[in-house]
């Protein structure tokens, strides 16, 4: 705003005080953001990492894939723009977006396509979501812009999987300093990175789709609910994705200053069992696990009401979802009727292992109490995110944890023996390869339905709740995504009011 030249309009008639208000509030707008979150990422490489946390920070914000998901969960273009699918369904050829660069300023185009997913279905792979790759028979660079992807057999989700944090297109020059120096194609780049305290984020002035409303963010990282909560009342600030302490959420919703967003997420909270570890070998010991929990106390008293109550795994808004919870109702007496038929009578020791979320330090306290009642005695340990990513996920060394699992539809998880609770069910994974192959809704449905009764029935893990995705903002934040369709703080559509 030219305030001089404002002035010398005001002076002589031509500007109504109305409009030189309204012309300075838009000068006045704010331009940067300070994002909150609980978790900070261990790297900032999400091909190799199964962090969500990761993904929260840099998903469509610095990194895209051919495909993308919208806030309601939709498949929408991402690089590509456009594809077309063979009639046996075995063939993708996509067509890419012309002049898209990385933030270092090279052009992205099919070879990079290509060595991105190469790299990601390679027997080396340390892509936590390898399966999604899997069925890649061939990827063919047709032209620059044109890439052809030929699966061993028809995949009616592959649009879907190539739009998750992990198929997201990266550049092999860059590999190297990826998980330090993240380069994409998204609206925002990388700036800095303060571990421990935060990463920031500015706008990509090259973006080859719809720029990006802010000119800075800075994603904070706040793990104790407490100083979440001080930091949010302070204004310090102007937004806490994923609030972690929801017992304030009715004193932010009382105050004019926020706006209080609770949304659903595709989180599927489970108390990870692992299945090979004796006892929990037993079919029935698990069972007794399973109804050794009430479900409600936990979301009552670890989400003061927030989640919604699953027996199985698989997220409560799905079209195909199968409520099973009457499977492992809360019954303390038959726990320990089947720890007895187990030969546990007695009980036995086990450990609880759990990462920073409070839905995960809240909850095992409750559990564990829950669990003593039938004579499981579970020894809380609590572990930052990176020593439980190293003990439980990759280590397998637990007897039990508790987790959410933010990936969208990851049913699939349970057909990996060597995944980290371990489950191996040939029948359950000839499921999934059948799922895989088939188009048919009707087909899909009864084949998703008897995936859920299939876990439910084995008890391999203690399913718990849906959990629930609060956001406290400023009130003139706008733009924000409610739900969280896949684990992501996507800010390219957020503006201040």
């Amino acid at each position: 705003m030219d305030y001089q030249k404002a002035g010398r309009y005001l002076k002589f008639g031509l500007i109504s005080t109305a409009a030189l208000a309204a012309t300075a509030g838009v000068a006045l707008a704010k331009s940067d953001i300070v994002v909150a979150m609980q978790l900070e990422p261990p790297h900032l490489d999400p091909t190799s990492a199964a962090a969500g946390a990761i993904d929260s920070v840099l998903y469509s914000n610095v990194f895209e894939g051919l495909t993308r998901f919208g806030p309601d969960g939709s498949v929408n273009p991402g690089l590509a723009k456009g594809w077309d699918i063979s009639e046996d369904g075995k063939t993708y050829t996509f067509m890419l977006r012309e002049g898209v660069t990385f933030h270092d300023g090279s052009a992205m185009d099919a070879e990079d396509v290509k060595f991105s997913l190469d790299r990601a279905r390679a027997e080396d792979s340390a892509n936590a979501q390898k399966t999604l790759f899997e069925g890649i028979e061939s990827v063919e660079v047709m032209d620059p812009l044109t890439v052809k992807v030929t699966l061993a057999a028809p995949n009616g989700s592959f649009l879907f999987n190539m739009a998750w944090g992990d198929a997201v297109i990266v550049a092999p020059e860059t590999i190297a300093d990826i998980k330090t120096t993240p380069i994409g194609t998204g609206a925002f780049m990388f700036k800095n990175w303060v571990q421990g305290d935060k990463i920031d984020l500015e706008k990509n002035a090259a973006y080859w789709g719809t720029p990006a409303k802010l000119d800075k963010v800075s994603f904070k990282f706040i793990s104790d609910p407490t100083a979440a909560f001080a930091a949010v009342m302070a204004e310090d600030v102007d937004a806490f994705v994923g609030f972690p302490a929801p017992e304030n959420l009715p004193q932010f919703e009382a105050d004019p200053r926020f706006q209080v967003l609770v949304g659903s997420t595709e989180g599927e909270t489970i108390l990870s069992t692992n299945n090979k570890m004796p006892p929990f070998d037993n079919v029935k010991v698990r069972k007794a696990l399973a109804h050794a929990i009430d479900r409600q106390a936990i979301i009552n008293g670890a989400m003061f009401g927030y989640g919604t109550p699953i027996g199985t795994h698989f997220a409560p808004h799905n079209p195909d979802y199968v409520d099973l919870t009457a499977n492992s109702a809360y019954d303390p007496e038959m726990a320990k009727a089947l720890l007895a038929e187990a030969g546990y009578a007695d009980g036995f020791t086990t450990t609880l292992k759990l990462p920073p979320p409070s839905y995960a330090r809240r909850g095992g306290e409750i559990i564990a109490a829950q669990l003593r009642a039938v004579g499981i005695e579970a020894e809380i340990s609590n572990l930052e995110w990176a020593q439980w990513l190293e003990q439980v996920f990759r280590g397998k060394d637990y007897g039990l944890t508790i987790v959410s699992h933010t990936e969208p539809f990851d049913i699939g998880i349970y057909a990996r023996p060597d995944y980290y609770f371990q489950y191996d069910n040939p029948s359950f994974q000839q499921l999934m390869t059948d799922l895989g192959a088939e188009a048919d809704p009707a087909k899909r449905s009864a084949l998703l339905t008897t995936a859920q009764e299939t876990i439910s029935g084995d008890y391999v893990n203690g399913y718990l709740f849906q959990l629930a995705y609060p956001t406290v903002a400023n009130a003139k934040v706008q733009g924000l995504w409610k739900d969280a369709p896949t684990q992501a703080t996507d800010l390219t559509a957020v503006y201040w009011q």
